[in-house]
């Protein structure tokens, strides 16, 4: 396959210190994205503030898309910002997690066409958050992770290979802090489904319904992970709702949600 071009779409909200660390991240890639894209679900001025110093650092281009503050509204903004994205390929991550230096590249390494990816997290303490945010010098190592995670933190290429596809039988088994997409795949689908407009499932939807499109998925293991910064975890008040939706999904096959990205592309 020719040279993909990529975009890193990342979901922020309210959190600028956490963004700084990440757009940094993507800064100090092996292979640098063809751009950053920044879906922001309403944040006050400070996180505007800090991108426009941001793009004084870099040659990478950033686009910041921006709706008011209403209230949790990720689909919306993840629509929105994918509608923007300039490349073919869509890296997708959030904006409290820190890429590890080879991110990129291993995502490159599995991008095929018809499929979707999902890679892995590890899940800082909050003694290393606090140590990360603190100091401009503090390096994340291995030793730094939680056992249960330390694997996660591992790159070997052969395995990487072997297992994409075995690893892959779970649709759901992802997390939306990690994935990466075709755009074309996305929109076939009609992007996320914004009647899920609270915590949960809404990356679970999206991918039961690009599998029933007949987008098949790969996990990325042993490469590519992303470090997910200490915070409390959302509300999980409406989650029963998302379940329902995700349920009706696999149980009617289906690969297309009416309130979707296509209004934000004619």
């Amino acid at each position: 396959m020719k040279k993909i071009k990529v975009s890193i779409l990342v979901s922020t909200y309210n959190w600028p210190e956490a963004l700084e660390l990440s757009i940094r991240s993507m800064f100090a890639q092996t292979i640098l994205p063809d751009e950053i894209v920044i879906a922001d679900d309403g944040s006050t001025q400070d996180t505007k503030d800090l991108i426009n110093k941001l793009r004084k650092e870099t040659t990478i281009p950033i686009k910041h898309v921006w709706h008011e503050d209403e209230g949790f509204r990720r689909t919306m903004i993840l629509n929105k910002a994918i509608a923007q994205v300039s490349t073919d390929y869509i890296l997708q991550v959030d904006g409290d997690v820190i890429l590890s230096p080879h991110f990129v590249s291993d995502h490159l390494e599995l991008a095929e066409k018809n499929y979707f990816v999902c890679g892995s997290r590890v899940k800082l303490s909050q003694e290393t958050t606090e140590k990360l945010m603190a100091s401009k010098n503090f390096k994340l190592n291995i030793w730094n992770m939680p056992a249960s995670f330390m694997l996660n933190s591992l790159r070997f290429k052969f395995l990487r290979h072997y297992m994409a596809l075995r690893y892959a039988k779970k649709i759901d088994h992802l997390r939306g802090c990690n994935m990466a997409f075709w755009k074309e795949d996305l929109i076939k689908v009609n992007g996320y489904n914004e009647d899920l407009m609270q915590w949960g499932h809404e990356d679970g939807e999206i991918a039961f319904r690009l599998h029933f499109a007949g987008v098949k998925k790969k996990a990325l293991k042993m490469g590519g992970a992303v470090y997910h910064l200490y915070h409390k975890e959302a509300s999980r008040d409406n989650e029963q709702r998302h379940f329902t939706e995700l349920e009706k999904v696999k149980k009617e096959h289906l690969s297309w949600c009416e309130n979707g990205i296509d209004k934000y592309l004619r």
